[in-house]
């Protein structure tokens, strides 16, 4: 089990995160750039001091700044495959995997028997004399995968493993992966800003923005109720928040929605844009949800097209090429906003 609490002070950036993982799980972190991911993994690797904090894995206590323990990097259980695999250009891929095996004191030659199992399990042997510069991408991935468990590391630690690869070769080396995992039996976190990579390769998400945890969960979990406006982008829907009473939601900036769904109190009301309907007159009908406002943006997305509307309610519909067409829809044009009760769910923030 890892328990890691951890404060890292650099500079003007404030870290300060509370992260546990248990055998066998495999935590995403995932947040956009500047959030602090990169600096929570070298903080729980040793690389980077705490100002304050603990960490602990199995009941050891790598570092706890009250006691003034700190073990150095080299003596913690942790393989690390960093964001740009960081092999030495110098050794072959043998000699890499087999140096994390030297560092820790085992002789020469068992480190070299050592290494190039692994370099086989990993599918790669035939890599072995090879030198880093003549690797592909998924290639030296699985190469600085074998040098990190090599040493037998109770925790896995990957800082973006897919962001050094070319887009033709990320869902192939993704799968890969995603099967390299799972057959290591300790804690695994990885650490992305890609929403697919997390979702594909995690059972458990934990969001970080500017340096906090702002929701965990499994992926269904966050991606089904967002919390921040970020996953929200993400998963690609209308995030709104307000105070719900009897079913309507006073919505902070002042608007007023009305949903089906009885939840009381301080709350977030999720509507996906294709819910969203719009309309060039004011509509008649069911819809308990109408208000006018102004197109913002036009974003044409193979057979759907995005559309920002400012106005009382600003929100994002998702509607047809065709509808686009026949409401003469175009930027700065007014249009009436329609929405279902059914449409718009609502749960506590």
């Amino acid at each position: 089990m890892l328990t890691a609490q951890i404060a890292v002070q650099l500079g003007t950036f404030d870290l300060d995160v509370a992260i546990e993982a248990a055998p066998g799980e495999i935590v995403a972190v995932l947040g956009p750039n500047g959030a602090g991911k990169t600096t929570f993994l070298r903080a729980v690797a040793g690389l980077v001091p705490l100002t304050r904090g603990r960490v602990e894995l199995d009941d050891v206590v790598l570092e706890d700044t009250t006691r003034r323990i700190h073990l150095p990097p080299e003596r913690r259980p942790i393989g690390v495959v960093f964001q740009e695999y960081l092999l030495f250009p110098h050794l072959t891929a043998l000699e890499n995997v087999a140096f994390g095996l030297r560092a820790r004191g085992v002789p020469a030659s068992d480190a070299r028997i050592r290494a190039g199992s692994w370099l086989d399990r990993l599918d790669v042997g035939d890599c072995a004399e090879a030198r880093p510069r003549t690797l592909s991408g998924g290639q030296a991935q699985r190469v600085a995968l074998a040098r990190a468990l090599a040493i037998d590391p109770r925790l896995l630690l990957l800082d973006e493993p897919l962001a050094a690869l070319d887009a033709s070769a990320r869902g192939t080396v993704r799968r890969d992966l995603k099967r390299h995992l799972a057959s290591f039996a300790g804690i695994r976190i990885v650490i992305t800003h890609d929403p697919l990579e997390a979702v594909a390769l995690a059972d458990r998400l934990v969001i970080l923005e500017r340096g906090r945890v702002v929701q965990t969960g499994s992926p269904a979990e966050v991606t089904q109720r967002p919390r921040s406006r970020y996953v929200a982008d993400l998963v690609g829907v209308n995030l709104l928040r307000g105070t719900a009473t009897a079913g309507q939601v006073a919505l902070t900036g002042g608007a007023l929605l009305q949903s089906a769904d009885g939840v009381d109190g301080d709350v977030f009301a999720v509507i996906h844009p294709r819910a969203v309907a719009l309309h060039r007159a004011r509509p008649e009908g069911s819809p308990r949800n109408i208000w006018r406002g102004r197109a913002s943006a036009l974003d044409f997305q193979g057979d759907r097209v995005r559309v920002g509307v400012e106005g009382e309610m600003p929100i994002v519909a998702e509607v047809t090429p065709a509808a686009v067409r026949e409401l003469d829809l175009a930027e700065g044009g007014d249009v009436w906003v329609s929405v279902k009760a059914t449409e718009i769910t609502v749960y506590p923030a």
